[in-house]
């Protein structure tokens, strides 16, 4: 099983239009991402930490209640 790495801004946004995602759009502060009737806040910054990619997976997995692991999650490119 694959471990969780850092992400870059650009690959984050691509993997979530694979899972069916749309934007970004711009908000007030930060650009966000829509799925269905849900709202992705995306954080401005270059590069995700493996921390900062985690908890941000976790609100994808209750947006679209599904499972994340990281082995599919890297094969999303």
């Amino acid at each position: 099983m694959n471990q969780w790495q850092p992400c870059k801004r650009r690959v984050f946004i691509r993997r979530l239009r694979k899972l069916g995602f749309e934007g970004p759009y711009s908000g007030t502060r930060h650009q966000f991402m829509v799925f269905e009737n849900h709202r992705l806040s995306i954080p401005s910054n270059s590069e995700y930490s493996v921390s900062q990619l985690r908890m941000m997976i976790s609100e994808i997995e209750t947006i679209i209640n599904q499972t994340i692991e990281p082995n599919e999650w890297n094969s999303l490119t």
